[in-house]
């Protein structure tokens, strides 16, 4: 028999995973947009007028698929979680509403000047029109993040009604948007953001590097993008500890998911990886003693909460969370790795000879997008079984009225259009690659 709630929680699932390829990229994107026009600007060199006008029509194509797919889950909402919209309505959506009017519109509205205004307005314009998209794209960041942060650790709210009448208010909107895992989740989101445009500027640079075309836009494209991974792949281990640390404090279930940690109170292990025995409530695998506990409390010996301090229908699934979560690390520490090659090899001027770095580099876009959507996996299903962490059950959250094969229909539905529009991109990115940055800038 087809479980609604199941179907449903795939259909989102699939749909913001999808969708969630291009925000990162775009937001990424943005910022090495501003520094390439910057430095156009201040040095006059028109390589970095090439540079930028080539990535504008990159970041074009992104924007428009983060659009097409973004869409679709604003309807989710009102169809099949109908009950969790209801409940948390009141709170939930002014920050989705915030987002379309003071971040979706400032991009939209400056893009178009982006894109078709290098001949219609002046330099310092066109940099301004630059500059206002990168900062839109991140305040979209912004405000969906403090929509589902509240979800992980709400505040701000108080609960009213009785009964099927009872929902979520919002009490004091500072609190609920500033809620306790806000600014810890938004530098983490921002650093993978970044990371995903950085890594992207630089594979096609690689590409370009290895097939020896473009080489002098290729150079300096890939300076710019590893200085920018560097920046962001240390910060992004930085904003993950910090994560991690509010994790412990808010949502210790989650944490001990992330580590398979079971005692209900004992010092935790650090897991470098392992296989959880979820059957006899253990993990098989290399551990550092005690070094979950050090990290969170600086003392190897300080008890954590583990998840048989909770009850088994409160305890989220705990295997898939381990393995994504352990995941998500191993490529962070790798996209680290990748970046310190990447400026040490430049900082001997040996970056350009080095062909088994570049072959590396070309597909290393790769791992920002494994990363992104492993961390979202990890938080997203490591609070089950809550949608509103504490408050509101993922089962209890879902349209009543809506069947379950209706459900499964639309999920072939997406399924057969999002992977047409998967082929569509592909295709017109390998065309704008191809074609290469001097065929741009002479169309």
């Amino acid at each position: 028999m087809l479980d609604a709630a199941l179907l449903s929680r795939i259909q989102f699932a699939f749909t913001i995973a999808f969708h969630y390829i291009f925000p990162p990229m775009s937001i990424g994107l943005g910022v090495i947009l501003v520094i390439m026009e910057g430095w156009s600007l201040k040095t006059g060199d028109r390589l970095y007028e090439r540079m930028t006008k080539f990535w504008v029509k990159v970041f074009g194509l992104i924007f428009a698929m983060g659009v097409a797919t973004g869409i679709v889950m604003e309807f989710q909402f009102g169809t099949n979680w109908a009950t969790y919209s209801r409940y948390v309505g009141d709170i939930f959506g002014s920050p989705l509403a915030a987002e379309g009017v003071l971040a979706f519109f400032l991009e939209s509205t400056f893009l178009g000047l982006l894109l078709f205004g290098w001949d219609r307005v002046g330099p310092r314009t066109h940099f301004f029109s630059t500059v206002m998209v990168a900062l839109g794209a991140h305040l979209s960041a912004v405000w969906i993040i403090i929509a589902n942060s509240w979800m992980q650790t709400p505040a701000g709210y108080k609960i009213v009604g009785e009964g099927a009448a009872q929902r979520a208010e919002l009490t004091d909107f500072w609190a609920a948007t500033l809620n306790p895992s806000t600014v810890e989740r938004l530098s983490h989101v921002l650093c993978g953001a970044w990371l995903a445009g950085a890594f992207l500027v630089i594979s096609v640079s690689a590409f370009y590097l290895l097939k020896k075309r473009h080489e002098e836009f290729a150079k300096a494209s890939m300076k710019i993008g590893l200085a920018v991974a560097l920046f962001a792949s240390l910060g992004q281990l930085g904003t993950g500890h910090g994560s991690a640390i509010g994790v412990a404090k808010h949502q210790p279930a989650k944490l001990a998911a992330f580590e398979g940690h079971y005692a209900a109170s004992a010092p935790g292990d650090l897991y470098l990886f392992g296989w959880v025995d979820e059957k006899n409530e253990r993990v098989l695998g290399l551990a550092l003693p005690g070094f979950l506990s050090f990290l969170v409390y600086f003392d190897l010996k300080k008890p954590l909460p583990g998840l048989k301090a909770f009850p088994p229908e409160d305890r989220p699934p705990v295997q898939p969370v381990f393995q994504a979560y352990h995941a998500m690390i191993g490529i962070g520490m790798g996209l680290i790795g990748l970046s310190l090659a990447g400026v040490f090899f430049w900082w001997r001027g040996t970056l350009f000879k080095q062909t088994w770095l570049l072959s590396v580099l070309l597909i290393s876009f790769l791992g920002p997008q494994l990363a992104n959507q492993l961390g979202w996996f990890s938080a997203e299903v490591g609070r089950q079984p809550w949608v509103v962490y504490g408050v509101l059950r993922t089962n209890d959250a879902v349209s009543k009225v809506v069947p379950a094969a209706h459900i499964l229909a639309s999920l072939i539905m997406f399924g057969m259009i999002y992977a047409l529009l998967a082929a569509v991109f592909v295709y017109l990115m390998g065309v704008k690659i191809v074609r290469g940055p001097e065929e741009e800038a002479a169309a």
